[in-house]
Formats: structure tokens, sequence, C-alpha cells
């Protein structure tokens, strides 16, 4: 990183896949320090744990990294990534998901890897790929220039509202909000009425006011 500010405001790689899953959720994670549990992210976390654990020094033939720590300089990133398998023709990332389908937000975290293995590994690293485990399959994902454009402005997204300390505003889509362990903590559907939102900010403020009274 060029500057201590830059070196102060790193980026998780995992930041990047809850970012282009929703800003907001992001936010809550990364800036306010909120997490919770649900179904979805234990079985995740079940998984990652699985890979990371696993002694094998080696997948059908090729030495491997299980868990290994990336770092990015020139981006400010930082992460973990679950397997890189050490090619001949260098390192190849490997995400796992305990789902069948992850898209955008998975490529993205994906190429965050690859970067970081770039810059720690000298060689390009033009592919990757991302593990199912609930269909036990492999999807190979190209690092085309387009993906990691969009990976470098994600980044920059995080890091600004890192260093604003911005929440933003609940995902347009509520199906997202669906499969979140943070709806409870978010309340998206509140927070996209405004009236609404007002008259439970004027219940707290009452109940608030209440209590100081009887202190």
């Amino acid at each position: 990183m060029d500057t201590d500010i830059e070196q102060e405001w790193q980026v998780a790689v995992s930041a990047i896949e809850h970012y282009a899953y929703c800003p907001r959720q992001c936010a809550l994670i990364h800036v306010e320090g909120i997490f919770e549990e649900n179904l979805y992210t234990v079985r995740g976390n079940i998984t990652h744990e699985r890979v990371h654990s696993d002694d094998g020094a080696t997948l059908r033939g090729v030495p491997v990294h299980r868990g290994l720590r990336i770092y990015c300089d020139r981006l400010g990133l930082v992460g973990q990534a679950d397997l890189v398998e050490m090619r001949p023709e260098g390192p190849y990332p490997v995400e796992y998901k305990s789902g069948r389908l992850h898209r955008t937000p998975a490529e993205l975290q994906l190429c965050a890897q690859a970067l970081c293995l770039e810059e720690m590994y000298g060689v390009a690293v033009p592919c990757g790929a991302i593990y199912h485990a609930g269909a036990r399959n492999r999807r190979e994902v190209k690092l085309t220039a387009a993906l990691r454009q969009h990976t470098e402005q994600v980044v920059s997204a995080v890091r600004d509202m890192l260093r604003r300390g911005y929440v933003p505003p609940p995902t347009d889509n509520p199906a997202l909000c669906m499969r979140c362990s943070l709806v409870d903590t978010c309340l998206p559907d509140v927070v996209r009425e405004k009236p609404r939102l007002r008259g439970v900010q004027s219940v707290l403020f009452r109940v608030h006011d209440a209590e100081e009274g009887d202190a």
C-alpha cells in the first residue's frame, strides 16, 4: 500500500462477497461488527472447517495449501484461501461453498484471492474454481479482465464504506433477505418504510425517556 492510511483500512477478502451480495450486510459485519448465525452460515462454517482441517498435503496428486493466509499490498487486501493447488504453472485457488450455486459474489471473492496470489507468487493466475459442496461439483471460473476490474471496483467501494463508517440502506431485492442471518438486526422492511421507521424510533425514544425518569 502507498500510505499509512491505506494500511489502516485494509479490506478482508470475505468482505468482497458480502458487499457483492448486499452492501448493507457487508456494512453490518465489517463496519458495525455484527454477525449472527443461521442455517446457511453454520453450513458454510462446517464446509470451511472440513477443508481447512484436512491433513492431506496433496489433492489428486497436486500439492495444496489449506487455509492459506493471503494478501495483496497493492489493493490492501488480506484474507484466507480455502484451498490453493500448487500446480506446475502456478497457484490455482479453490473456494468452497456449502450450497449448490454461487455466482457473482463468489466469483468476485475468488478473483480477489487470485489477485493476492499473483502478488505473493509473482505469477499469473488466469483461473480458479468454486466447489459447490451441496451439489458436489467443481466449477472453473476464468478470471477475465472484466471480472478483475469489477473486483477492484468492489474493493474500492468497501474501503470507502469502511472509512466513512457508512451503513447503506437495505437491498431492493427482498429475496436476498430470506437467506441472510442478519435480517432481524437489519430490519429491512422497517427501514424501507420511512414512516414506519419513524414510528419505531419514536417508541424507542419514549421508552428510553421513561426509564430515565424512573431512575
